[in-house]
C-alpha cells in the first residue's frame, strides 16, 4: 500500500519536473507560464492515459460485476492518489505564473494569501473535484466497499480516457495549431470521448448492473442504496456542466471561423 502511494509521489513530481527542463531547452522563447501550463498538461495525459488502461483492465477482467476483483482497483487507486494533490498544486503554479505575467501591480511577485485564494476563485470546481476525489472516493475505494464493485471503479478509471485530447488541444494552442485541422479533429475527438466515457458511462455502469440481476435499466435507480445513487449524481453534475462549456467553446470557435470565411468570400467578390 505504501510503496504504491510512494511511487506516485515520486513519479508524477518527477515527471512535471522533467518536462519543464526539457521544455525550456527546446522552446527557450516560451515564458515560464508556458513551461509550466504545458509541463502539467503532460503530467495529466500520462496519468489519464494510465488510468485508462487501469480501467480497461479491470471491466475486461470483471464477470461478475460485483464480487470479482482486481488487483489493480486499489493498487492504481493508491498510486493515482499523490497525482491529485500534485495537480492542485501545478494547476496553482501555472495559474500563479500566467496572472504574473499579466500583471501589473505586482501582486504577483512572490506566492502570498491573495494569490491562493485568486486561483481558489478561479479553479474552485477543479480544486473540488480533486479534493473530494482524494477525500471521499479514496477511502471509499480503499476502505468502505468490502471488496465489492470493483468494475464500477474500473469503469470511473476510464473516464480519463478523454483527458488526453482535452490536454492535447491545450497544447497545439500553445504550439500556435489553433487554427489547423489537426486542432478541430482533436476538437471534435474531445466532444465524443467527453461524452462517452463521462457522461453515457453512467447509464452503461446501471446497464450492466441491471443486466447481471435482471433487472430493466429505468428500475436500476431503485434496487440501489441511496447514497450510491447520491454518490453517482455527485460525479455526473460537474461533467455535465463541463461538457456544456464544452459544446459553448465549440460553438464559439465555428462562429469564429465560419466569420472569417465569410469575410474571406466577401474580400475575393470586392476584388
Amino acid at each position: 500500500m505504501l510503496a504504491a502511494v510512494a511511487c506516485g509521489s515520486v513519479v508524477f513530481p518527477g515527471l512535471f519536473y522533467s518536462f519543464k527542463k526539457v521544455l525550456r531547452c527546446f522552446f527557450t522563447a516560451w515564458s515560464d507560464a508556458d513551461v509550466v501550463s504545458i509541463s502539467e498538461r503532460l503530467v495529466s495525459v500520462v496519468h489519464a492515459s494510465l488510468a485508462t488502461v487501469a480501467g480497461v483492465c479491470v471491466v475486461a477482467s470483471c464477470r461478475d460485476v460485483m464480487t470479482d476483483s482486481h488487483w489493480l482497483t486499489n493498487s492504481f487507486t493508491l498510486f493515482g492518489a499523490p497525482y491529485m494533490a500534485y495537480d492542485i498544486f501545478a494547476m496553482y503554479l501555472s495559474h500563479h505564473h500566467t496572472q504574473r505575467e499579466r500583471d501589473q501591480s505586482g501582486q504577483y511577485s512572490s506566492h502570498s494569501a491573495h494569490t491562493v485564494k485568486a486561483f481558489l476563485r478561479k479553479d474552485w470546481m477543479l480544486v473540488l473535484h480533486h479534493m473530494t476525489l482524494l477525500l471521499i472516493f479514496l477511502p471509499i475505494t480503499l476502505f468502505f466497499r468490502g471488496g465489492l464493485g470493483d468494475f464500477f471503479v474500473g469503469c470511473l478509471f476510464t473516464t480519463e480516457f478523454s483527458t488526453p485530447f482535452v490536454s492535447m488541444g491545450k497544447i497545439l494552442i500553445q504550439l500556435g495549431l489553433d487554427h489547423t485541422h489537426l486542432h478541430r479533429i482533436n476538437g471534435l475527438i474531445v466532444l465524443l470521448t467527453f461524452f462517452i466515457c463521462r457522461i453515457l458511462i453512467f447509464p452503461f455502469m446501471y446497464w450492466m448492473y441491471g443486466r447481471q440481476f435482471g433487472i430493466p435499466l429505468h428500475r436500476v435507480a431503485f434496487h440501489l442504496p441511496l447514497h450510491c445513487n447520491l454518490g453517482n449524481l455527485v460525479i455526473l453534475a460537474p461533467q455535465i456542466y463541463w461538457f456544456i462549456l464544452l459544446l459553448k467553446k465549440a460553438n464559439r470557435l465555428y462562429l469564429r471561423q465560419r466569420g472569417k470565411g465569410d469575410r474571406g468570400k466577401e474580400g475575393m467578390r470586392t476584388d
